[in-house]
């Protein structure tokens, strides 16, 4: 039996961190290696291929295609499918991913065949199994079925952390990358939030509680990536000390010479400073720091754990232990003209090496979403439109489109006069700096066509 895993294209029209980097796609690669040993496999990344969908299906001609997905992906991802079963109606098609897990009615199409709600190594091989030996489709958990009129078993369940297969992608692992470092890998140490920041979907997703993937897994994804950069995508790396020391000791053990890259916390970074020292002597180059805002009241309202002065004492943190600071942060939809000069003037004092902003963006699944239905500019079902980059709530102190002026504004005096653009050269090199540029570029130019638009 063979099986064509995809990753679908780009969204050409939405504003996301794919226009500066993107990543492997690592559930498609856990998938693989969860059935490699059983089926023949490949996985099919868009983001990079030039080859349609078609003309794969006629050449590879799968029996299954398993396609994973984000929010911006569920028009796209139903065209896949759509597409599939012109080229043969045999193919059996199955969605996964994160808006999968989120929203799986989104995916109820006479297309689609099989939804993932979440996916784990039992469900994925009793699933193939079922289908490879052409039995009835019979209700397994966490897989909601057409031919059972998508009727889910009612047993919850969360994604389970599998060992990707890093060769499956062989032949597009030159192409991944992080802002400066390509090519560069991503994984995950540890899951779950305990903070549950307002408008965060993480803890939606991997839950509350925080805790290590399996070690034995981690040292087996460790050592087979050979690539020299490897970004931890933890919700938060620094959500303990004892976290950070354990990491340490496996650095050492395997005796690694990398460099890496992980998303911390204001409050983490600063009660777990010495520790992190050490870290930064093992290869730890960037934190991607999500200081949100420069208004203490916001920060309540996001359910922070971190006051303004926590941001402040994070920067100097970073600096003396020589961390790079990819800073983010979130445009509220009641700023006024003042409140973003106001935080021009904070990133400025801050001096990230990178900085972001996005506008605040309430999704379906967060608590912030019944806050701001009101003044929402889209539905729900405007998939596409739900990118972190697009305005998705009404601005009330301006209009549209002036809203959409001091964003871009903002966005050029960052990449312009905050983002260390002489020493990224230094050390990124000349060719990631202009691939940097060129996704800034396409970010500008299409804040420009919203803008107009509005």
């Amino acid at each position: 039996m063979k099986i064509l895993l995809v990753r679908p294209p780009r969204i050409k029209q939405a504003i996301t961190v794919s226009d500066f980097m993107f990543s492997e796609p690592l559930g498609l690669e856990m998938i693989y290696g969860v059935i490699k040993d059983d089926y023949e496999v490949e996985i099919f990344d868009m983001m990079v291929e030039t080859m349609e969908l078609t003309e794969k299906l006629n050449s590879y001609k799968p029996d299954i295609l398993g396609i994973t997905s984000l929010c911006i992906d569920v028009n796209k991802v139903i065209e896949l499918c759509i597409e599939a079963k012109r080229v043969d109606e045999r193919i059996i098609t199955f969605i996964g991913g994160t808006q999968s897990y989120l929203n799986p009615e989104a995916f109820i199409h006479g297309a689609v065949d099989h939804i993932f709600e979440y996916t784990q190594r039992e469900n994925l091989k009793k699933f193939f199994n079922v289908i490879s030996i052409e039995e009835k489709v019979i209700p397994i958990d966490g897989i909601r079925s057409r031919v059972l009129n998508y009727k889910p078993t009612g047993k919850k369940g969360i994604n389970e952390y599998l060992l990707p297969d890093r060769a499956s992608t062989a032949k597009y692992r030159n192409e991944y990358s992080y802002f400066g470092y390509q090519p560069a890998a991503i994984m995950e140490f540890g899951m779950g939030c305990e903070k549950v920041c307002d408008f965060c979907l993480r803890w939606r997703i991997e839950g509350v509680k925080e805790r290590l993937i399996d070690l034995d897994i981690t040292k087996k994804d460790l050592v087979q990536i050979k690539e020299p950069t490897i970004m931890f995508i933890d919700n938060d790396f620094f959500a303990s000390e004892e976290k950070i020391k354990t990491f340490i000791k496996l650095v050492k053990e395997l005796d690694l010479k990398k460099n890496y890259i992980v998303y911390g916390s204001v409050k983490g970074i600063i009660e777990y400073k010495d520790v992190i020292k050490e870290f930064v002597e093992l290869g730890l180059k960037a934190v991607l720091v999500g200081y949100e805002t420069f208004n203490e009241v916001e920060m309540e309202k996001y359910r922070k754990k971190s006051t303004i002065e926590d941001s402040y004492k994070t920067a100097t943190i970073l600096r003396e232990l020589g961390i790079d600071a990819w800073a983010s942060f979130m445009a509220h939809p009641d700023w006024n003209k003042k409140d973003f000069q106001l935080f021009r003037a904070f990133i400025k004092e801050l001096r990230p090496q990178i900085s972001s902003i996005s506008p605040l963006t309430p999704f379906p699944n967060l608590p912030m979403y019944k806050q701001y239905e009101n003044r929402l500019l889209y539905n729900k079902e405007d998939y596409e439109k739900w990118s972190f980059g697009q305005v998705i709530i009404k601005p009330s102190k301006m209009s549209l489109r002036r809203y959409y002026y001091e964003l871009l504004k903002t966005n050029l005096y960052i990449n312009l006069f905050i983002n260390k653009n002489t020493k990224m050269i230094h050390r990124y090199g000349i060719n990631n700096i202009f691939r940097i540029i060129r996704g800034s570029l396409k970010s500008v130019i299409k804040y420009i066509n919203l803008m107009i638009k509005a």
